[in-house]
């Protein structure tokens, strides 16, 4: 137990993370993942830690050199399937432990039509993970005919909650304070599709006051012009409390005084 709650806090920061997933390309090619080394350089200064599958994790020259956690991706499919819901395991918890992982990450579609076989492979996966004191990631999405709202997605978070789950990641919505109050265990914010900064940084200001632990942020920093400045205010709004307001005065200031 004393291990993973070191790896833990590895990813979780005084309680708050900001994640970047990064594990994208398998599933469909997104600009700003040509180069993943020099992306995590620019950013690693603002994120706590970053999702990516085994391959990467293999091939990065500079992983080992970074203050990040890392999560290892053990799940994938892909946009040019006829089933991209249908989320296969493509790595073991054992390899990720090899490969110096802090925790691992499974995704696990709800209402798709393998959704019986990615709860039971959860399940699973939590227990051997517990075995090696190695924390669990859950992606857990409402997918399919299953409509995006507070139910669903409360639900969602309740199922990585009560199969094992060490956090969980969903999709956010407006009554979050729900979501959290029926799961007891970190719930990070997905980032979603890429969209405007300042209803990006809203809806994670809006997450953390209804006590949400962080979020999971992927191609709304590496797909930005300017990964490190958006990286670098949403780590303000997660760990040092700011308002949206407050960091774009700060931006302005920055600015202004010729510091940036």
């Amino acid at each position: 137990m004393v291990g993973k709650l070191r790896r833990l806090r590895r990813i979780l920061k005084y309680g708050r993370t900001l994640i970047m997933p990064m594990d994208h390309g398998v599933s469909k090619i997104e600009m700003g993942l040509e180069n993943i080394d020099e992306m995590l350089r620019t950013v690693s200064d603002y994120i706590d830690a970053v999702v990516l599958h085994k391959g990467i994790v293999k091939h990065s020259k500079i992983l080992m050199d970074l203050d990040i956690g890392l999560i290892v991706h053990l799940s994938a499919s892909t946009s040019l399937s006829q089933n991209p819901n249908d989320k296969r395991i493509v790595s073991s918890v054992e390899n990720a432990i090899y490969l110096g992982a802090d925790a691992i990450s499974i995704h696990v579609n709800i209402g798709s039509e393998t959704e019986a076989e990615q709860l039971e492979r959860l399940g699973e996966i939590c227990e051997i993970s517990d075995s090696y004191g190695l924390p669990v990631l859950a992606m857990i999405y409402p997918r399919g005919k299953v409509e995006v709202n507070t139910d669903t997605v409360t639900q969602c978070a309740r199922i990585g909650y009560e199969l094992g789950a060490d956090i969980v990641k969903v999709p956010y919505v407006e009554k979050f304070s729900q979501v959290t109050k029926f799961c007891k265990i970190p719930v990070v914010v997905a980032g979603g599709v890429k969209e405007n900064e300042y209803e990006l940084l809203k809806k994670v200001e809006a997450a953390m006051k209804n006590g949400a632990s962080g979020v999971a942020v992927g191609r709304n920093i590496f797909s930005n012009p300017s990964p490190r400045d958006i990286a670098k205010a949403l780590h303000n709004i997660i760990h040092d409390g700011m308002t949206v307001e407050e960091v774009l005065e700060y931006e302005r200031g920055m600015v202004a005084g010729g510091r940036r």
